[in-house]
Formats: C-alpha cells, sequence, structure tokens
C-alpha cells in the first residue's frame, strides 16, 4: 500500500481515485477545486480530501493529477499552494490530463529541480473506461521512475506503457486522437450514406464490422449514432481542446495533417448547434442536420 494523493475529480478523476482506493488499496486523499465533490469522494470512497493540493500531496508517495489543460495543471502543481511545494523528495508527480508535450517537458524540470520524479501519463478509453478501471495510459518520463509507478497506475488501467522521455506520453496521446478523429468521421459518413441509401443499417454493421471496416467506433457507437444519442462519453468541447493541441504541436513539427485539420472545423460546426457535450460521435448529426 502507498500514501497517495489524487488531485481532480472531474468524470475521469473522481472514478480512477476510486480505483486507486478500491482495487489498488492505497490510502488516497484528494483535492478538487468544488470542495463538495472532493467531500463526496471521500465520503463514497471511506477516504480523505484536503484544502490544497499542496496539503493533499503533503507526504504522498504518488502524487496523480486529472484537470482540464495546461494552465489548470500548471495552478495545480506549481502555483500558490501546488502540490510540487508539498510533495516529499523522491515521490512521483504522476499526470493524467491530455496536455501539451510542452508542458510535461516543463513539469519534468520542475519536478526534479525539487527532488521529485514526474511521469505524463495521459490515458484513452473515456469515462467508461475510467468507470471500469480498464483505461491505456500513455507514460512518458524516465523508466525506473515508470517501474515503481506502474503498479500503482495499474490500478486503473488496462494496458499501461512507457512510450519514451518526458513528452512522449502526451504526443501518443496526440496520435490516438489523430486516429479517432479521422475514424469518427469516416464512420458518420458511413452511416450517413447507408441511410440515405435506404439500407437497414444494422444489418450493414453486422457484417462489415467483421471485416477490415471494423474499429472499436463501430461496434461501441453505431446503434447510439443511428439513433441520434449523442450523450456516451468523450465530449466535443474536450475533443477540441486535444485536436487543438494536435494541430499546434503538428505546426511545431512540420507534420501534415489535412484530415485532423478538417475534423477539427466539423466539430466547430457541432459546437454551434449547441453540441459542446455531445459526445464525439456527433459528427453524424452535423451530416443530418
Amino acid at each position: 500500500m502507498a500514501k497517495v494523493a489524487f488531485i481532480g475529480l472531474g468524470v475521469m478523476g473522481f472514478p480512477m481515485a476510486g480505483h486507486l482506493k478500491t482495487k489498488g488499496g492505497h490510502d488516497v486523499t484528494v483535492y478538487n477545486r468544488t470542495a463538495e465533490k472532493a467531500a463526496a469522494w471521500a465520503e463514497k470512497f471511506s477516504g480523505k480530501s484536503a484544502s490544497t493540493p499542496a496539503e493533499a500531496a503533503a507526504g504522498a508517495d504518488f502524487v496523480f493529477v486529472c484537470v482540464g489543460n495546461d494552465e489548470d495543471l500548471r495552478s495545480v502543481t506549481l502555483g500558490e499552494n501546488g502540490a510540487l511545494h508539498g510533495m516529499k523528495p523522491g515521490s512521483v508527480l504522476i499526470d493524467n490530463t491530455t496536455a501539451s508535450a510542452e508542458v510535461a517537458r516543463e513539469l519534468y524540470a520542475a519536478a526534479k529541480e525539487n527532488g521529485v520524479d514526474f511521469i505524463d501519463a495521459p490515458v484513452s478509453g473515456g469515462q467508461a473506461g475510467a468507470e471500469n478501471g480498464v483505461l491505456t495510459v500513455m507514460c512518458g518520463g524516465d523508466e525506473a521512475v515508470f517501474e515503481r509507478a506502474r503498479p500503482v497506475i495499474d490500478a486503473y488501467a488496462r494496458m499501461v506503457g512507457l512510450m519514451g522521455p518526458a513528452g512522449s506520453g502526451q504526443l501518443t496521446k496526440m496520435v490516438n486522437q489523430i486516429c479517432i478523429a479521422g475514424l469518427v468521421q469516416g464512420l458518420a459518413e458511413a452511416l450517413h450514406f447507408g441511410k440515405r441509401a435506404g439500407l437497414d443499417i444494422e444489418k450493414v454493421v453486422e457484417v462489415i464490422s467483421k471485416g477490415a471496416a471494423g474499429s472499436w467506433q463501430m461496434e461501441n457507437r453505431h446503434k447510439t449514432m443511428n439513433a441520434g444519442k449523442y450523450d456516451f462519453g468523450f465530449a466535443v468541447d474536450w475533443m477540441r481542446k486535444d485536436l487543438g493541441i494536435v494541430l499546434t504541436e503538428a505546426r511545431r513539427n512540420g507534420a501534415k495533417l489535412p484530415v485532423t485539420a478538417v475534423v477539427d472545423q466539423f466539430y466547430g460546426d457541432v459546437q454551434a448547434m449547441g453540441g459542446n457535450r455531445w459526445d464525439t460521435s456527433s459528427l453524424l448529426a452535423r451530416l443530418e442536420k
């Protein structure tokens, strides 16, 4: 059992912290900007809550963070009462936020200056993956630190991999989001075409999902998409945030991402339709409006 802090109890962080307590058996203290949510977590999981990130991190062996973006991340780690101000030497800061590779490298350096280790560890699998403890975790950092942290991360993960030095986890998450953006747009267009052609979508998917066209998105989202229901996980606002990170990094490294750039604009159209909180499969709604 380790002493663990978890900072950020959104739709992902709340259940992830819960798995660290229940499945991992760790001593967990949480912090959230909305104190009521931290209190609710502590009551549900028989854990503890703290009033600041530094207080939550005090004495912890591992400090997890899962917040909204780069600036939120800097605030809860480097800011006044940030986690790094409370962490003990030799402890590990593990960031599950989907953020830029730049901020990952910045936090790696800041952690080292404070005698602390750092791993960027963004996740994939959405709200359902977090709730079921089967997330994919893409890590960047030092191998020895990763090996220390991996058994703890396993509490909420199905797959955990070290992708390279600091920032590599975030870069791998960008690859993941590029793949998803193209897949969802392709699936949306396919279902739209099939419906316009008068085909029975269920029969079509039953056949093609067993061949080269099959994907997780097809298996898990075609029914809800066909029904025009878009309340199943990762929101459009979050996807646009992630694709913004991807496109910024592409401008930096010279990668050409024409499909990703277009799909990002399509998600902007969905936002204009009022679909900010719809899930990412709502690209179909844009075609059918």
